[in-house]
């Protein structure tokens, strides 16, 4: 292995949670998600040479997570799919703390991509400058959206259907 693909690799070792953490917040489906994070990485090792270090690596790899999984979200929904379930979930926790996070997680998977990516950084504690570097818009404007997203979310009732 050469030196570029050894940083590489180290790079996405240390940045992993961040990949995944981004793919989740895009499919719910943990073969979907494995695929998701894939083309990730593929898209990040065709980007890698070109990277010049003009943002943080961390900024970089945010945005070919979210741009890539944008892109497998809008061919998905174009594409009909038939949902399979399982009348059963044996791994269901039932206590009110994992109820609020999967309350939460259901609310944000219904906002539109754009600003289920603002929520997804803003929770991940990333600050609003580089929530803007990374999505393209102004600090202030992260700050606005934010407001917004917090309220469509305080509004979504539990049900898909509202």
């Amino acid at each position: 292995m050469d030196t570029t693909e050894q940083q590489f690799a180290e790079t996405i070792r240390q940045h992993k949670s961040t990949i995944y953490t981004v793919c989740y917040m895009f499919s719910k489906d943990n073969d979907e998600v494995g695929d998701m994070f894939q083309d990730v990485l593929v898209n990040l090792w065709k980007g890698y040479q070109s990277f010049h270090g003009e943002s943080d690596i961390k900024t970089w790899i945010y945005r070919v997570a979210l741009n890539t999984c944008i892109s497998i979200d809008r061919k998905k929904k174009r594409r009909k799919t038939v949902p399979l379930s399982m009348d059963i979930d044996l791994y269901h926790d039932n206590d009110a703390d994992t109820r609020q996070v999967k309350m939460l997680y259901d609310r944000i998977t219904r906002l539109g991509p754009f600003d289920r990516a603002i929520i997804l950084l803003w929770l991940d504690a990333v600050p609003y400058d580089e929530i803007a570097q990374i999505v393209g818009i102004t600090p202030k404007n992260v700050s606005v959206r934010l407001v917004r997203i917090r309220e469509e979310l305080k509004k979504m009732n539990n049900n898909q259907n509202d």
